[in-house]
């Protein structure tokens, strides 16, 4: 196929596609992993919805509800570029054959137009505002695929995981940050099969680019703006409205969390992200009504929780680089691990989630000095497959040679002893 992320050659029949899929789709499902002759993006799109889905018949859950979706969405940056969305795709959504729908980053849907008739038949799928449509809730599917990918793409028909969506076809693009490269969501057009042509997917990736160069071009630092630095230190540092926080341990953690989840929380959720299945509810209470105080109603909420001001934070800042692919400028940046006394759950699996992202670009990479960077900071110097990488692009270096020779005997790694083999004694 000449390009990967358009679903169908130039003279493939859709009805013959979407029966060849489909076989490979109910193969696929009842217990066949090889998923022949499907698009690759689309094989492994099956294999990470498998996963996370119970089964092929599953439905998007309904995240938020209407009061929610109506101050989420009016926080959004995405809200701002609308009229650019309504002015390119505005027209599709009107002719009763397509729906334009836009999500967050996480794929929940903010908005879905259209005709009544194609809301209605959206609405039997989930496929409504408040819905979540990342492919661990929904399965393959456009919005969610590309988000997960970050490219556009087209999903076609059957090639979509779940069975109630199967009888769609959409073209989505994923939209970004210009300032930090991360992802604020998708925009993506849904319909029949005739979407799967090559002007669909040109469409959606234009308006996705003419998104970013308004907000390129209107981007300006908010009065509101403050910092958070909570890589390499255990307590975090705020910066806000010419002021500055050293926060204690607990609050460090409760702030980290709320950064992760923008959209708020509930004090049961943090409780379980800070505790685990030790939650304490009252103390909880008292941890959030604290922090609450030392912050101020202006940078922070509750019902629910959440950061009313715009903050940016090192550790998203460091994920941003890397959706954006700047390796380089991610390990730059990185300056240890996110709050490293910590043993919350959610701290930890945040943790986890960052070192092991910008871990596996470097070892991807190839790069001889990204990989020397890595090995020469005080977490990485015992990274054994790291040092192994780096010793393939500086095959004569004596030090990566000897380093992996201490840290396979350190590890009790040694490769077997060959022996020869014995010879029978002649008589």
């Amino acid at each position: 196929m000449a390009n990967p992320w358009l679903a169908l050659d130039t003279g493939t029949d859709p009805a013959e596609r979407i029966r060849q899929v489909g076989r490979a789709h109910e193969r696929f499902v009842g217990g066949e992993k090889t998923a022949n002759g499907i698009r690759p993006v689309v094989a492994e799109s099956w294999r990470r919805s498998a996963v996370a889905l119970p089964s092929a018949d599953s439905t998007a859950p309904i995240e938020l509800g209407d009061r929610e979706l109506e101050a989420y969405r009016a926080a959004h940056p995405l809200t701002r570029v609308m009229p650019i969305f309504r002015d390119l795709l505005g027209g599709l959504a009107e002719d009763g054959e397509h729906l334009m729908a836009v999500c967050d980053a996480y794929g929940r849907l903010l908005w879905v137009e259209g005709t009544a008739s194609m809301l209605r038949g959206a609405e039997r799928m989930n496929f409504v505002p408040g819905a979540r449509w990342d492919e661990a809730h929904a399965g393959t599917n456009a919005p969610g695929t590309a988000l997960a990918v970050d490219h556009p793409l087209q999903i076609f028909a059957t090639e979509h995981f779940s069975r109630p969506v199967q009888r769609w076809t959409c073209a989505a693009a994923p939209i970004h940050d210009p300032a930090t490269g991360g992802l604020l969501g998708a925009i993506d057009v849904t319909g029949g099969d005739h979407l799967a042509n090559p002007h669909s997917l040109a469409l959606v990736r234009a308006t996705a680019l003419a998104a970013e160069a308004y907000l390129r071009g209107h981007s300006t630092a908010k009065a509101t703006a403050g910092t958070v630095t909570a890589l390499g230190r255990n307590e975090a540092l705020l910066s806000f409205g010419g002021r500055r926080w050293r926060l204690g341990r607990r609050h460090s953690e409760l702030l980290v969390l709320l950064l992760a989840r923008p959209e708020g929380s509930t004090g049961e959720e943090l409780g379980f992200e800070l505790y685990g299945d030790e939650i304490n509810p009252v103390t909880v209470r008292a941890e959030l009504s604290r922090l609450r105080r030392t912050l101020g109603p202006e940078l922070m909420e509750s019902r629910p929780y959440r950061l009313r001001a715009e903050l940016t934070a090192d550790f998203r800042s460091v994920l941003g680089l890397l959706r954006a692919r700047n390796v380089e400028e991610a390990l730059r940046q990185y300056a240890g691990p996110l709050l490293p006394g910590s043993e919350a759950p959610g701290v930890v699996r945040l943790r986890r989630l960052v070192d092991g992202q910008l871990r596996s670009a470097v070892l991807n990479s190839g790069d001889a000095e990204l990989l020397r960077a890595w090995l020469n900071s005080a977490w990485g110097s015992d990274d054994l497959a790291v040092w192994e990488a780096y010793a393939k692009v500086s095959p004569l270096n004596p030090l990566a040679t000897a380093r992996i020779r201490e840290l396979t005997a350190e590890y009790g790694l040694r490769p077997p002893v060959t022996r020869a083999p014995k010879m029978s004694r002649r008589s």
